[in-house]
């Protein structure tokens, strides 16, 4: 294993066991369930979004250190993000995911370039991306209301 890759799998371990944005999801107007059949893994993750801005962002789940850590990295990164911000860095994790590590990710995506390598494991795609989804999922809702 490199140096980076060491880094990168320390870096997950600390968001399995420190999660930044968990919290009560239904403080928010926008909540979206996700689940992984294929494991049980599962996340609930609410947004407030004011002016096209993520405001306010909570999550609760239970899974493998992947999902959560993922979804912690993920809240990081783009709470106080705007929709057009948040939707690209989606697309753009979602792009390296399915690239299966091959896709170099840009600065943009900051320390949720760590899951490159874990887009390698086809059974490991969808635990990266459960909280990924569940935000898509309330920021499409966001729109229509």
């Amino acid at each position: 294993m490199s140096g980076l890759e060491g880094m990168y799998q320390e870096l997950i371990l600390d968001h399995s066991r420190s999660p930044e944005g968990t919290g009560d999801p239904h403080q928010h107007p926008y909540v979206h369930h996700e689940l992984n059949p294929s494991c049980g893994d599962e996340i609930t993750l609410g947004i407030t979004v004011e002016d096209d801005v993520i405001t306010g962002l909570a999550w609760d789940g239970q899974g493998c250190s992947i999902s959560m850590s993922s979804a912690s990295i993920m809240s990081e990164l783009l709470t106080g993000a705007t929709r057009q911000e948040a939707l690209a860095r989606i697309a753009e994790f979602r792009e390296m995911m399915r690239s299966r590590g091959a896709v170099e990710p840009t600065e943009e995506l900051g320390d949720a370039a760590a899951f490159r390598n874990t887009a390698k494991y086809v059974m490991r795609i969808k635990c990266a991306m459960l909280g990924w989804v569940a935000l898509e999922a309330d920021l499409h809702a966001s729109l229509v209301s």
